[in-house]
């Protein structure tokens, strides 16, 4: 298994570098924990899935499929397309939401590992039934198992129950562990790496192992993560410093340096949403975002997209009406195809620029290479951009106006004296405000979410619209209606006094798997 690798290595698409691989969500959390934990969720799941399937532009997911393992596995969902699939991913999460959360269940040490193996059999048999029709452009998938179990023994578990099976197609294995605690501070909701999770990662299923809480902010993070470019076949940005720029990582003058950097987004572009303030605004729209920096880098004819740092700027001299679009964000690259060498050197002149940077006060000013028709008698407009550093190994990077974009404006002085009476009353008002040190998005909610389900959600298709008033579905209690998987399962392991159930997908030829359900031959239907 190789964690973070794909298959190309010729210059990024744009479809490439939006693109994320398949998704194989199983959910491991046995009762009583699946009664604190369901709530959240689902209701993450809910969220994240508005924004991932409203999302325009090319699809950042491709597909997903989710499984259940409590007293035994089970497909809640087989493999489906992301983009313009919301009613069925809804749906999906209303099964989810009808599982049993009260009693006890008999563990089944091999339900996990039987989830994965159907799930990479789902997959294989999935790919080859798509290339026969159009071209695959992902090969390799991203296995995430939730769990509320301790995430050591669970990736335990896991090493020994899979040391046979053949995880060539895996690209990342990943072990997310629920903690029992409740966010106290919605500031840093953001997943936790185990400190210790270096000595379950080299072993040989390259496991890693996570900790988040059990909220649904911290949930939403960790889903949105799967919208980021995580493709490790190249760096992005090649960022270019002249010789003179700082004396502490000087190089001879005809040898700049180059940082090899990993570029990533920072928001969600409200014009890729529809229904928002600025979704009349294309990314193909001229009158819209109609090229970022993120297109740019994907659409340069070279391998890599290159910023020339031309001079430094004090960071009190940039007035930010100057700057632009969308922010984005600069990493030290992670690409595979480096040695180990040049990765740790090249992340070690980042962070001496970082450190150089803050401590002189400076920000960067950078030209980006000119993009356009080769004609000779055309001459590519180029892109300036501002740079600036941060107390994290990151630095955002802003476009800059120039001046053929810029309009006449004036700005009159401040009067030193303003009114008396008017002073008073204006500092009045402005001491009844809160004030807060920092402004911190999380705390601060458009009702997006809902905004976005109710325009995709397909009332006819939910199997139940008010489920909360149903008794809750037993596990192994299948409903008619839900979406066949796409391969046989696999046999699952007995409970003793009971008799196994099996799911509704099964055939006794491979070829019946493939048949259109009744969401693929008409999308309408519930």
């Amino acid at each position: 298994m190789h964690p973070g690798r794909t298959t190309g290595k010729g210059p990024s698409t744009h479809t490439q570098i939006d693109q994320q691989p398949p998704r194989l969500l199983i959910v491991h959390i046995a009762l009583p924990s699946w009664a604190d934990i369901c709530t959240n969720l689902c209701e993450a799941l809910q969220n994240f899935f508005s924004l991932a399937c409203s999302l325009m532009g090319p699809s950042r997911m491709s597909l997903f499929s989710l499984y259940m393992v409590q007293d035994q596995h089970e497909c809640i969902l087989p493999f489906v397309q992301v983009k313009g699939n919301f009613a069925r991913l809804q749906t999906c999460i209303s099964e989810l939401r009808m599982l049993q959360r009260e009693g006890c269940f008999r563990s089944q040490g091999a339900s996990l590992r039987l989830a994965v193996e159907d799930g990479l059999q789902q997959f294989k048999q999935y790919s080859r039934h798509v290339t026969t029709r159009a071209a695959l452009t992902y090969t390799s998938l991203e296995i995430t198992i939730l769990t509320s179990q301790p995430g050591k023994e669970v990736v335990k578990q896991l090493e020994e129950g899979l040391k046979d099976t053949d995880l060539a197609r895996v690209r990342r294995f990943q072990v997310v562990e629920v903690t029992k605690g409740i966010l106290e501070h919605v500031d840093s909701a953001s997943p936790v790496e185990d400190p210790s999770n270096d000595e379950s990662s080299i072993l040989g299923t390259d496991i890693d192992l996570q900790t988040i809480d059990n909220d649904i902010v911290s949930m939403e993070i960790f889903f949105k993560a799967w919208l980021h470019n995580s493709g490790t076949d190249q760096e992005q940005i090649h960022l270019l410093l002249s010789s003179q720029c700082f004396s502490s990582i000087s190089r001879p003058r005809d040898n700049p340096m180059c940082l090899k950097c990993d570029l990533q987004e920072r928001l969600l572009s409200p014009s890729l949403l529809a229904g928002t303030a600025d979704s009349s605004l294309r990314m193909d729209d001229p009158k819209g975002d109609f090229i970022t920096l993120y297109q740019m880098a994907s659409q340069s004819s070279a391998s890599h997209y290159k910023l020339q740092v031309i001079k430094a700027l004090k960071s009190s001299g940039l007035c930010e009406s100057l700057t632009y679009g969308l922010p984005f964000i600069l990493r030290p690259t992670s690409c595979w195809q480096l040695d180990w060498d040049e990765l740790e050197t090249n992340q070690q002149h980042f962070h001496a620029l970082c450190h150089s940077l803050l401590k002189r006060e400076w920000l960067l000013l950078a030209k980006g290479e000119p993009l356009g028709p080769g004609h000779s008698q055309r001459i590519p407009a180029s892109t300036f951009y501002v740079i600036m550093p941060s107390r994290s190994l990151t630095l955002l990077v802003k476009a800059v106006a120039t001046r053929e974009l810029m309009l006449p404006s004036t700005f009159p002085l401040l009067p030193e004296d303003p009114h008396d009476d008017s002073l008073k009353n204006v500092e009045s008002m402005l001491d009844s405000l809160e004030l807060e040190p920092t402004y911190n998005p999380l705390h601060v909610q458009s009702h997006l979410y809902s905004h976005l389900s109710s325009i995709y959600a397909k009332p006819q298709g939910r199997l139940h619209p008010h489920w909360e008033s149903r008794a809750p579905r037993k596990t192994g209690q299948l409903q008619t209606n839900r979406a066949r998987a796409t391969v046989a399962p696999l046999p699952m392991t007995p409970v003793p006094g009971r008799a196994s159930k099996m799911p509704a997908a099964s055939k006794s030829s491979s070829d019946a798997f493939f048949l259109p359900s009744e969401w693929e031959k008409d999308p309408s239907r519930p």
